[in-house]
């Protein structure tokens, strides 16, 4: 997958937004203020997963902890293509699950005004 489908699918996600607090070579996608998905310059991407997936996706070295987010388990793919065994679907349910995750963690009245 990728920047601009990267981009496609996260800003379908309920009150995704956009903003680069990087430099335009970084895209961070948010929600709530939160970030959930950042595609860095060189074309890899970082998300937020679970306890559990982030154990089996660095265990089993499809991804590797991210730089600088991997306490609070994100993961890092360095190439997000079907030459690394991701397809669009993976990619997609995995970005979905990290809004989802982020989204839990915002106060009730900023998912009310979000309409999540």
């Amino acid at each position: 997958m990728d920047r601009a489908a990267i981009g496609r699918v996260c800003l379908a996600l309920p009150a995704a937004t956009l903003d680069h607090p990087f430099g335009d070579h970084h895209d961070a996608y948010r929600v709530g203020g939160k970030m959930f998905v950042m595609v860095g310059q060189e074309g890899g991407v970082s998300f937020k997963v679970s306890d559990i997936a982030y154990e089996v996706l660095t265990e089993t070295g499809r991804a590797r902890p991210a730089p600088y987010l991997a306490r609070a388990k994100w993961v890092n793919i360095a190439d997000p293509g079907p030459a690394e065994g991701w397809t669009d679907a993976d990619l997609a349910d995995h970005f979905a699950s990290a809004h989802a995750i982020v989204a839990a963690r915002l106060t009730k009245k900023v998912r009310a005004d979000l309409g999540l």
